[in-house]
């Protein structure tokens, strides 16, 4: 859309605790990529130690303290946000790295519920970094560590060199599970391009369809202890309306339990496609541009969260679909 070149991109970098992500940051800001980034530190503790760790850049460094408290991230986040904005001229992106034991959701809201930020930033992707030797292990005790995985639109798989093949693949198994849309690239000492996670524009669905057109028709479901994915498809215009009453409630009632909702929506009598997207229960969209010619005008939905109720959800959905004579 043709906003997008009047916003700032934001990479949100996340990932358990010891799984790369500081290595991953000052690989970005070191690199010879000619572009300038302001960095965001989503600190936890009463004393900052991540700010230091980093690598003295040019770049500007700015921390977030207690960053397990949501809306203290989010009030953090939209100031230091709105405060970059001022001097929006000096740099070409904004990272901002959450704490290792943060659930990103709240960074991610804060893109959705504060119209300042909306308008002058986009969410440009959020890239999680996972440590391939003990993924597993923390899977079994870390519900944090699921749900970072969940919301990632790009994993980067670090510390391969610690592990056989056959227990990277079997890493991969288990992060598929639990979101198997998410682009899995292999690093050691999260050594990856830098253009592989800056400036992907992956957080848009629009993109997601034009290189992966089954992203959202998989009906698989396979799930990883709770956090599980479901898919829904209808071939008949949706009532925009009834989309809106049906997905509000739904947020309102489960939204706790839905990390990620993605979808896109043929309405009816309505050239254009409709991109949904909720992160808990903060939902936003938009229309993307006309269907291609000769393209089916399908509408699909994916969910991606806890105590998912497959014959519920899919009624609701279909429940949606306009009825033939309506205007």
């Amino acid at each position: 859309m043709s906003e997008t070149s009047d916003t700032i991109p934001v990479t949100v970098l996340t990932g358990y605790l010891g799984a790369g992500k500081t290595t991953l940051l000052n690989r970005i800001l070191t690199e010879n990529h000619g572009k300038k980034f302001a960095v965001v530190i989503n600190e936890f503790g009463e004393l900052g130690v991540d700010n230091d760790l980093v690598i003295d850049a040019d770049e500007e460094v700015f921390e977030m303290n207690n960053g397990c408290i949501c809306c203290t991230v989010r009030g953090d986040l939209v100031r230091i946000l709105g405060g970059l904005m001022k001097r929006r001229g000096k740099f070409d992106g904004i990272i901002v790295e959450t704490t290792g034991t943060a659930n990103p959701a709240p960074v991610a809201q804060t893109f959705f519920m504060d119209e300042d930020v909306k308008r002058a930033t986009r969410l440009d992707a959020i890239v999680t970094v996972v440590d391939a030797k003990n993924l597993i292990a923390r899977l079994a005790d870390s519900t944090e560590a699921e749900e970072q995985i969940a919301f990632a639109d790009l994993i980067v798989l670090n510390k391969m060199d610690l592990v056989s093949e056959e227990e990277a693949a079997e890493v991969e198994r288990r992060i598929k599970a639990i979101n198997p849309y998410a682009e899995i690239q292999r690093a050691t000492k999260s050594a990856v391009p830098v253009e592989s996670v800056i400036g992907r524009d992956a957080f848009k669905l629009e993109r997601i369809l034009e290189r992966e057109p089954d992203f959202l028709t998989s009906d698989e479901h396979e799930h990883n202890d709770e956090v599980m994915s479901m898919s829904f498809e209808v071939s008949q215009p949706i009532d925009a309306e009834k989309f809106n009453a049906w997905i509000s409630q739904l947020l309102q009632a489960k939204g706790q339990d839905l990390l990620r909702t993605k979808g896109i929506l043929a309405y009816k009598d309505e050239p254009n496609r409709f991109a949904f997207q909720a992160v808990h229960m903060i939902a936003d969209g938009d229309f993307i541009g006309p269907w291609k010619e000769g393209d089916p005008r399908k509408s699909k939905i994916v969910f991606i969260g806890r105590n998912l109720n497959r014959p519920q959800l899919r009624r609701g959905f279909e429940g949606c679909v306009a009825s033939p004579g309506a205007a």
